[in-house]
């Protein structure tokens, strides 16, 4: 399928975009900083919709307790006064309760799982994000190396040192 003048125009721009950042290292260093930015804004909001997630995750868990164990305590007085049925009837709704409590309780793990996850991630960009705020790039250092290397060379050859 031959390329649509939309994806030419894309090539194009993007292209355009390179050649200007490659000329111009430091508006490359600041569009890198405000995508780590953008990345960790979004990291982090994230993180706090899961932690959301999981407080409600902890509340549906005591409720399914509680009524776990009103209803084994309704079993437990049906069975005593013979009603052999009702007893059954609340033994099964307890079991219900408790698998949806194992349920709830998966996928709280796995939440907490992807959180563990999430916060590595946002570790690991704010460890970027203060290496690239230190300063001078890789490329940077390379040429004041560089620079100081041939002033040693000269210093030498002047007599200078």
């Amino acid at each position: 399928m031959a390329p649509t003048w939309l994806d030419q125009l894309e090539r194009n721009l993007e292209d355009r975009l390179n050649a200007f950042l490659q000329a111009n290292p430091d508006q490359d260093r600041l569009l890198r900083q405000q995508h780590l930015q953008d990345r960790q804004r979004d990291l982090n909001r994230r993180r706090d919709q899961m932690q959301s997630q999981a407080k409600d995750l902890r509340r549906q868990l005591l409720s399914l307790a509680e009524q776990v164990q009103a209803w084994g305590e309704r079993s437990r007085k049906a069975h005593a006064a013979g009603e052999k049925e009702l007893a059954a009837r609340a033994e099964r709704h307890v079991q219900t309760l408790m698998e949806q409590g194992r349920d709830l309780w998966s996928e709280l793990e796995t939440l907490g799982r992807d959180f563990q996850g999430l916060d590595r991630q946002i570790s690991e960009l704010r460890q970027q994000a203060s290496s690239q705020s230190k300063g001078r790039s890789l490329d940077e250092d390379w040429a004041l190396f560089e620079a100081r290397q041939e002033l040693e060379e000269l210093r030498r050859r002047q007599g200078l040192d």
